[in-house]
């Protein structure tokens, strides 16, 4: 039934594009052989995920999706900065539109207190930390939990960035990018690492951000100095099929929990996916007005108010493209970071549903060297929320190990 109204859907879509915005976007309906666009490649594997083209679909096997199209634009995803029917126009999420080709990430940076001293000097340089989110999530994981549990020490010696990642919370939401491993890495670079000039590096990652992390740790091998993992997905890529294999145990098809079943319907079908980003995306204000009359006017949890900070543009293809096609990719970016010794934490909680718990199994098989610790009852947010403290502790001791920071 969801395949059958998906079907249903990619023409009603194509309709409303073509009438609100003059032209049809293009999907991924179609089978994998009728599409010609060639992607650069990264290592010799193609930027696109199998994932977007291979998902099975009954219709498509059948031919029904083959039907000719009434518009001749078959191309590329329309580019432009005019506002999709499907996705919000409030000044918050668009904001970022008048800023021309000058783009750069959202990023919250909490300078230390030793920058400030009079006897600042590259002798005694604060070091920094880089801190990426996962999926559906924005800086305010890290800003609102993490951040107000660090120690003075800490606040004194490190100088710390939460960044937006492409696609989420406050930053860009282009329409003409595809949200490759290459263009959040370049976003990051130039944003964090070129206007900061930043030599050397700590990485802290969470779920999806645990990908992104091991690129940029892989790419910059030589300056970072460790990187903590949270809830890493990490699939064996010596699999055959590793990104579809890593679409089925991350998106399984299931209707229970509700976290999964939502999950399942944003990762398989594109277009039941744009309909929930344009019923509760597209109007996130009028909702965010619902709960808070419900809750008495308290302020919104961040968690809440970031599943609706993104497009279904930048959603479908961060899930497919970093997420899944990363599964294809983290094996060579683990053998670079091997050979470089560079320090790995992996953390994950024993009651995770959302990344099986042997995928930190997994990599730890694949970076012997590296340190693993299985939280009990924590699930993929309480094994930071509810232990801030404790993890807050564990990731100082382990970023003073490898600085030698001592109190003045």
């Amino acid at each position: 039934m969801a395949q059958k109204n998906c079907r249903n859907l990619h023409f009603h879509h194509e309709f409303l594009d073509e009438f609100l915005e003059g032209k049809p976007s293009s999907c991924y309906c179609k089978v994998e052989q009728e599409k010609k666009e060639e992607f650069l490649e990264i290592d010799g594997e193609s930027e696109l995920s199998e994932t977007i083209h291979g998902r099975k679909n009954v219709f498509r096997e059948m031919g029904f999706l083959r039907i000719p199209r009434m518009w001749k634009n078959e191309g590329k995803y329309s580019v432009g900065k005019k506002n999709r029917w499907s996705d919000c126009g409030c000044e918050s999420c668009v904001y970022w539109m008048n800023n021309g080709s000058n783009l750069k990430l959202h990023v919250v940076v909490k300078e230390p207190e030793r920058a400030r001293l009079e006897n600042y000097s590259e002798e005694n340089a604060v070091e920094n930390v880089i801190f990426i989110h996962g999926f559906l999530s924005s800086s305010s994981f890290w800003t609102e939990v993490v951040f107000p549990s660090l120690s003075e020490h800490t606040k004194k010696n490190y100088r710390l960035f939460a960044v937006d990642l492409l696609g989420f919370g406050k930053s860009p939401k282009p329409r003409d990018c595809k949200y490759t491993l290459r263009d959040h890495l370049q976003m990051i670079e130039k944003s964090v690492i070129d206007p900061f000039q930043l030599n050397s590096f700590h990485v802290v990652a969470h779920s999806m951000g645990c990908v992104i992390a091991v690129a940029l740790a892989a790419k910059y091998s030589e300056s970072v100095k460790s990187i903590t993992l949270v809830a890493p997905p990490y699939f064996p890529s010596s699999k055959e099929g590793a990104s579809l294999a890593a679409l089925r145990q991350l998106a399984a098809r299931r209707i229970w929990p509700p976290l999964l079943f939502g999950s399942a319907l944003m990762s398989w079908y594109e277009h039941l996916g744009r309909c929930v980003c344009f019923l509760f995306c597209r109007n996130h204000k009028t909702w965010e007005q619902i709960l808070k009359l419900l809750t008495r006017g308290r302020d919104l949890p961040f968690s809440v108010v970031d599943l609706a900070q993104h497009t279904h543009h930048s959603a479908w293809h961060t899930m497919h493209n970093i997420i899944c096609g990363g599964a294809k990719l983290l094996d060579k970016y683990l053998d670079a970071l091997t050979i470089s010794r560079v320090k790995i934490h992996i953390i994950q909680g024993n009651k995770d549903q959302v990344v099986p718990l042997e995928c930190s199994y997994n990599m730890k098989m694949k970076t012997p060297y590296a340190e693993l610790s299985i939280i009990p009852n924590a699930d993929h947010n309480t094994v930071i929320w509810g232990r801030e403290e404790e993890f807050s502790r564990n990731l100082e001791n382990l970023l003073d190990s490898i600085d030698n920071r001592r109190e003045d």
